[in-house]
């Protein structure tokens, strides 16, 4: 709790704390007088003496501590201290995207780390943390398409259902046309300005009721730019497959219709995509951020809490317990 409080407090005049330099000369001034004003009686022994010792002897210089602590806390109550709490409003003109996610069993292909599926879904959370004025929604496919997620501002949900997102879901195959059309449908009433879809895939179009270029059509007609992304190392990749026996690893050629996902991304404005690993996935999203901005002002707003009042009593009440201590318990007597 103390240190919670230590991290957040700032001070307005911390050249008050300058103030501190004049304490050691207080101690020195104070020894220099306590031993000049003490009499002196010189005596053969002090063995008489031993029982007129008593408690005040021992805490006299009580006082000047309490002194001491009262002028540290006028100092810090100088200083002002202040409990610091920031806040952003962010506002901005944001952008409506879609993401549209191969799950066939192929994308558990493990050319990537762990799988693609796995390597696809961290990636675009990354995506989605970066994009906090946009509306994001998430449709899935595989030999059918259904949608994860409409539009929403809420990242929570919508991370939440992306990771939930499994292969098996669905019927197997690989519905492009059907995967591009349901996110063209979840864009075309959007009064955004900037309607994008991101669409990856691992294969080549061999399901749905949707021809990939009629929904490419139907891209074009509402406005929506289409980046699209190949997913898949060259040559072959180590798929699991499941067997009577179990699970087998079994090597399969990675095949993707690079020519049909450069024409739906050139034709709708976006653009063609080859990611072959991690890094190369996560360098394509970071390009597609850049390619579509946000407009936003984020406005800072720091509030402060004034904290000097505590300081500023227990100097007080310091103060005035010397100056009772010292003509009462503690008077001295000509």
């Amino acid at each position: 709790m103390l240190y919670n409080w230590f991290e957040h407090i700032t001070f307005a005049y911390p050249v008050f704390f300058a103030l501190f330099a004049i304490i050691p000369f207080f101690i020195f001034w104070y020894f220099r007088n306590t031993e000049k004003n003490q009499g002196s009686v010189i005596v053969s022994t002090v063995k008489n003496f031993d029982s007129t010792k008593s408690w005040k002897n021992i805490f006299r210089h009580t006082l000047f501590v309490f002194r001491l602590l009262g002028i540290a806390c006028i100092i810090i109550a100088l200083a002002r201290p202040q409990i610091r709490n920031d806040e952003q409003m962010i506002n901005g003109e944001g952008i409506d995207i879609m993401l549209c996610l191969d799950i066939s069993g192929s994308m558990l292909a493990q050319d990537f780390t762990p799988n693609r599926m796995e390597a696809a879904k961290n990636v675009a959370s990354e995506f989605i943390d970066n994009r906090p004025t946009d509306r994001i929604g998430l449709v899935i496919f595989s030999g059918e398409s259904f949608t994860m997620c409409p539009l929403t501002s809420d990242r929570s949900v919508l991370k939440s259902q992306l990771f939930n997102v499994q292969s098996g879901l669905l019927e197997d195959g690989t519905a492009i046309g059907s995967g591009l059309a349901t996110c063209v449908d979840r864009l075309r009433s959007s009064q955004s300005k900037s309607k994008v879809i991101i669409l990856l895939t691992d294969g080549e179009n061999n399901g749905g009721l949707i021809d990939p270029n009629t929904a490419k059509e139907m891209a074009k007609a509402f406005g929506i730019r289409v980046y699209t992304i190949g997913m898949g190392t060259e040559g072959f990749a180590q798929v699991p497959m499941q067997t009577s026996n179990g699970i087998i690893m079994q090597k399969e050629k990675v095949s993707i219709d690079e020519k049909l996902l450069t024409q739906i991304a050139n034709e709708t404005g976006g653009r063609y995509y080859r990611a072959t690993d991690n890094e190369s996935l996560h360098n394509i999203y970071a390009d597609i951020d850049k390619l579509e901005k946000s407009k936003v002002e984020i406005t800072a707003i720091k509030k402060y809490t004034e904290e000097f009042f505590p300081f500023a009593l227990a100097a007080a009440a310091l103060l005035l317990l010397e100056i009772v201590s010292r003509y009462t318990i503690f008077r001295k007597f000509p």
